[in-house]
């Protein structure tokens, strides 16, 4: 009776043991940001770095809170969304539409593909000095350079799942006598929904990061252009500031599309049970 009061308090034990564990693996992602965080607490309390070199949190904080009430940082933010929403929905059919039309045709394949390639292999960044000879450095620069950096994935991922769909699926449509039409849109795009929303979060985790390059290089307003001012002037509070709207923005949009793209994973594996 001892012994297996003794072997259930192990078990005990050992299960709260390996909840911890579980727990604090969960929360991994956080632990580095929050000790970075304390280190530079610590650092500026002890007086380690000069304010003229990292400024103590205390002062970051109540510059956000500065920006946050004269509206200054939701107006940059605004500007920076706005500019990503158009450029990646663009971006976005443009990839579907071709990821589409190479899946569905071995000919538009074999004349398209090498060429879009050889277009992808070009940095989204480096076609910045080019158009900005032919459109300039106003909106319409931001949004091809947004649209291009979603484009290719986009493109890509949709074509790998056109070209993934089960045989057996295009075996019942032929036998049900379905039309290209109904063979598209009730076998083929269902089928490729997961590989497809990849390329959708893929191409907007890339469309945010074109975006802020190219704010930081011709912008007068977004939060790219917060960064490069606040360098300028040498505020390391608004730099700092910046940075952490533009992780944490980019953060919450990778972690939505990822949570949809679990729902629409365990989604296609009831359907195929």
């Amino acid at each position: 009776m001892a012994i297996s009061l003794e072997f259930e308090g192990q078990v005990r034990r050992r299960t709260w043991s390996h909840a911890v564990i579980r727990w604090v693996l969960r929360g991994e992602a956080f632990l580095f940001p929050v000790a970075l965080i304390a280190l530079w607490w610590i650092a500026s309390a002890c007086g380690w770095l000069p304010e003229q070199i990292l400024p103590p949190p205390a002062y970051v904080v109540d510059t956000g809170r500065q920006m946050i009430s004269t509206g200054e940082l939701f107006y940059h933010a605004g500007v920076s969304l706005r500019r990503v929403v158009i450029g990646f929905a663009i971006g976005a059919a443009l990839g579907m539409i071709l990821g589409i039309a190479m899946g569905l045709s071995r000919r538009f394949e074999d004349y398209l593909k090498p060429i879009f390639l050889a277009f992808a292999q070009i940095p989204t960044l480096g076609w910045i000095p080019l158009l900005m000879l032919l459109v300039g450095i106003e909106e319409t620069l931001k949004i091809i350079i947004i649209a291009k950096g979603a484009l290719v994935p986009v493109t890509l991922n949709t074509f790998s799942g056109i070209r993934s769909v089960p045989g057996k699926y295009l075996e019942v449509g032929r036998a049900l006598r379905f039309s290209r039409w109904q063979t598209l849109r009730l076998i083929i795009l269902p089928s490729a929904v997961p590989s497809i929303f990849t390329g959708i979060r893929y191409g907007l985790t890339h469309a945010w990061t074109s975006l802020v390059g190219v704010e930081l290089l011709a912008s007068s307003e977004g939060l790219g252009y917060l960064l490069v001012w606040g360098r300028q002037m040498f505020w390391l509070d608004t730099v700092i500031i910046a940075m952490l709207v533009i992780g944490i923005i980019g953060f919450a949009m990778d972690r939505g599309l990822g949570a949809s793209e679990v729902l629409i994973r365990r989604w296609k594996r009831q359907v195929e049970d």
